[in-house]
Formats: structure tokens, sequence, C-alpha cells
């Protein structure tokens, strides 16, 4: 159904039949449940929490397992509280966080990938774009430095990729 049909079906819905309807997905979907929720309480301070900590344990997991390192799963939170439209910056928080708790985790390596260093690359500059698009850049400046500095500090090889992004919007 096109976007007009949809429009021109619910002008012809009368109050009652559009109440009801809404209430049938808000029953049926979860992500219609998730978006009122989201909507009426939106919590983003905790969410942020709840963020960061599924994140941290993805590097740094509980009774010493093995860690796995998936940048899929922040990829995925961030995707999530996007379509919810959280407030950037607590979002940004979330991005600039994934990619300093994987530098920590890099730290504590004898030796990591390049596909790892990629990988990181690419939350950045997703973040870095983020918080440019958003004008929220003077809040996370300080932070956009310390990561550049850091790929740079430790001989990552593609540390001038992160400088020239940090350079970039700074």
């Amino acid at each position: 159904m096109s976007k007009r049909a949809f429009k021109k079906y619910i002008k012809e819905l009368s109050k009652e039949d559009l109440e009801e309807q809404i209430m049938d997905l808000y029953n049926r979907f979860e992500d219609v449940k998730t978006y009122y929720n989201f909507v009426f309480n939106p919590n983003e301070e905790k969410l942020v929490q709840v963020a960061k900590f599924k994140i941290g344990k993805e590097y740094f997991p509980p009774n010493n397992r093995r860690p796995k390192k998936r940048r899929s799963v922040a990829h995925k939170i961030i995707k999530h509280y996007l379509k919810l439209g959280m407030e950037p910056h607590a979002l940004a928080d979330v991005m600039f966080y994934n990619v300093e708790i994987a530098q920590t985790f890099s730290e504590e390596q004898e030796y990591i990938t390049e596909a790892f260093e990629k990988s990181i690359f690419k939350s950045f500059e997703q973040a870095v774009q983020f918080v440019a698009e958003y004008g929220v850049i003077p809040e996370f400046e300080k932070r956009i430095q310390n990561i550049a500095r850091f790929s740079h500090d430790h001989k990552w090889t593609n540390s001038y990729q992160f400088v020239t992004s940090a350079d970039r919007v700074l």
C-alpha cells in the first residue's frame, strides 16, 4: 500500500476505529510497543547505561569468558536507538563509548588485527558524522581528539584515518 493510499484510508476511519487499530498494533507488534513505551517514557539515561553494559560485555565479559568483540552488537543497539529517535547527545555518547571500550580492550592485547582496527575506525567515522550532522561536535571534541590520539600513539595501521577524520570536523 502506498503512503498516499494509506493516508486516504486513515482519513476515512472514525476515531474509534483508529484507536482500535492502534491498540491492535500495540498488542500485536513488539516494535510498536517499544516505540510507544519510549515516546511516553524515554528514560534515555537508563537506555544509555544498558547499551554501555551490553557493549562492554563484548570486550570484558563477566566470569572470565573469552571476549567476542562483535561490533554488530553495538551497531544493532545504535540502529535501534536511531529508529526510536533518541536524543543526539545520548546516542553520540553510546557511539563514542563503543570506540573507546574497543580501544581500551586493544591495550590489553598483544596483537590486534587490521580488520579489528578497520572495524573500529568505521564505528568512529559513523560517530563523527553523526555529531557533525546534529551539530553537537563541541560536546564531543575532547573524546574525538583522544580517540584519534590513541590510534596514533598505539601505532594502529590506520591511525592516519582517525586523525584525518578528527581533523575534518574539528
